[in-house]
Parts: structure tokens; C-alpha cells; sequence
């Protein structure tokens, strides 16, 4: 426990002392500001929390790493979190799949409430540690639990932390509070993002959620590049299950197969959608059977099946 607040599991923080639910210093009067100077103090200050993200980006690419390995490893990466936190969760998991075609059930999310909570805001569900706690109930060894906490003490998180560490999985607390000595006994890494005070007060729906989206971006992207899901700076395992998607398909195969749009059309056709397949195939001018063989080969990466320069 330190000045911030107790432990969240414990007892009830003392959130009148939380960085996140400071009053900030320059947006005293921010009922008499014009609606311009309000958005303009509003993306400056978004601006400082993407800078303090910035700053973390050793801890989250430790964290992009984590990730990559529970998917190397058949594990499961479950993102925990309440209100904001929690739908921002949400969101990354339910994003990865079309972008990168993840297996849904390999990037999980609990939203303290349950699902309704996405839509109808349920604040004193984030109470629950027991909640939290069931919430993580069936990880293991080589599982990844991600809590999402601006505060760092929402219940609901502290009980899920706890749970999955109990249960031999990997821990990772992603917040906005300050890095602190009681903040580095809640998981096996700590990011804390160190956004200060909301130009309105407490509302961390603001600077800290645009923090922890951009920290959620950031350590889900990078570790999809480590799994071989992108080449050059394509998404090649997408799933292409919309006209847009489709046309994207086609306009990755074509640049990065190296051949005009109609001939990547057919590779896309020949493989069955794959896009992978279909730039093994334009490149290098194999079927799709002896495309497929050479991507097994080589793990899935479009670089090594092309015996291009290894990937760091």
C-alpha cells in the first residue's frame, strides 16, 4: 500500500488520492473557456498522454513479446478490465481477428458487468474483485492475463491479476498511474503510462483511454509482426470477409506479389483467399499446392518462404 491508495483486493482505495482523479491544474475554469480553446486544451493533453506512452515503449515491447509467445505456445491472452479500460479490451480483441486472422478464442476479453457493460455503463460491477477473480479462472501455465486499469486499483483487475498468478500465468498491468513500488507487486511487468490528471476531472475516458488505446495498439501490432502475420507493412493474414476487406486483398497480393491487380485476382482464387499463398504464388510462380508447402516450411512467413533476408 503507499499514499495513492490500499491495495484493491484489501480493501477500498482511497481514490481522492489517485493521480487519475487529481484536479488539473490548467483546466480550473474550463466552464468559461470557448468551445475551441476547451478542444484545443483537450488535444494537448491527449497529446501529453501519447508522449508519456511514448516513453514506455521498452516495457511494451516487452509486452508485445509476452503476447507472441502465448500464441507461439498455444496460450491464451485474455484482457481484463472495467468501464473504459475494459471496453478498450474489448475492442482490441474483437479487432485482431479481421485484421490478422486470429483465432477468436486465443484473444479473449472480460468486461467487468459482462457484455451489456460494452453499451450500458455498470460502474459498481468494477467493485468485484471475486469477479475479477472468476473472470481469470481457467488460465494456466503459458497464458497471458493483460489488466487494464487507469487507476491501477479497480478491483475487478487486482482479483484477476491475482487469480492468473496464482494459476502459473503471465501477468501484465497496463495503467496510467505513476510507476510505484505497490504497482510493481501486482504483476510480473508493469507499464505504468504516468498520464496525470484529466482536464475533466477523474473522467479517464479521455487522456488516459487515447494512452491505453495507443499502448493496446502498439503491443497487439507489434506482436502479430514477431508471428510472421505482416509482411513489408501488409496485413497478410487478414480476413478479407467484406468488398473492402476483398478489394484489400487483392491490392496486397498485387504489390506485394509484384504483379498487375487481375493476375493477383487469380492467385487470390487459386488459393482459396489465402492471401500468403497468393504472393508466394505471384512471386515466385508456383501453384497454390507447392505455395502452401513452402509457407509450412517455413512457419508461415511470407519473407523466410521467399528466402528473403531473415526478419530481426
Amino acid at each position: 500500500m503507499d499514499e495513492r491508495g490500499r491495495d484493491a483486493e484489501a480493501g477500498a482505495p482511497s481514490w481522492g488520492g489517485l493521480p487519475t482523479e487529481a484536479r488539473h491544474p490548467g483546466s480550473a475554469d474550463l466552464d468559461l473557456l470557448g468551445a475551441e480553446a476547451i478542444v484545443g486544451l483537450l488535444l494537448a493533453e491527449d497529446r501529453r498522454g501519447i508522449e508519456r506512452t511514448a516513453a514506455r515503449a521498452g516495457e511494451l515491447a516487452v509486452a508485445a513479446r509476452w503476447v507472441a509467445e502465448a500464441f507461439e505456445t498455444g496460450g491464451v491472452v485474455l484482457l481484463v478490465g472495467a468501464g473504459t479500460s475494459g471496453r478498450l479490451g474489448v475492442l482490441e480483441a474483437a479487432e485482431l481477428p479481421p485484421t490478422f486472422g486470429t483465432d477468436p478464442a486465443r484473444v479473449r476479453a472480460a468486461l467487468a458487468g459482462g457484455p451489456d457493460a460494452v453499451f450500458a455503463a455498470r460502474e459498481g460491477a468494477e467493485d468485484s474483485a471475486e469477479d475479477g477473480r472468476a473472470a481469470a479462472a481457467d488460465l494456466g501455465s503459458g497464458d497471458l492475463l493483460v489488466g487494464i486499469s487507469a487507476s491501477s486499483v479497480t478491483p475487478f483487475v487486482a482479483g484477476a491479476l491475482a487469480a492468473a498468478r496464482q494459476a502459473g500465468a503471465r501477468t501484465l498491468l497496463l495503467t496510467c498511474a505513476a510507476p510505484s513500488g505497490s504497482l510493481e507487486r501486482q504483476a510480473d511487468l508493469v507499464v505504468a503510462l504516468d498520464t496525470g490528471p484529466e482536464v475533466l476531472t477523474g473522467s479517464t475516458r479521455l487522456k488516459a483511454g487515447s494512452a491505453t488505446k495507443a499502448a493496446l495498439n502498439a503491443v497487439t501490432t507489434t506482436a502479430m509482426v514477431i508471428l510472421g502475420k505482416v509482411y513489408q507493412n501488409f496485413m497478410v493474414d487478414l480476413s478479407a470477409g467484406s468488398a473492402k476487406l476483398r478489394d484489400r486483398a487483392v491490392r496486397i497480393v498485387a504489390a506485394a506479389g509484384e504483379v498487375p491487380a487481375a493476375a493477383a485476382e487469380g492467385c487470390l482464387a487459386a488459393a482459396g483467399g489465402e492471401v500468403k499463398v497468393a504472393i508466394v504464388m505471384a512471386r515466385r510462380g508456383l501453384d497454390a499446392e507447392t505455395a502452401r508447402r513452402r509457407l509450412a516450411v517455413a512457419g508461415g512467413d511470407v519473407r523466410a518462404a521467399l528466402g528473403e533476408p531473415d526478419r530481426p
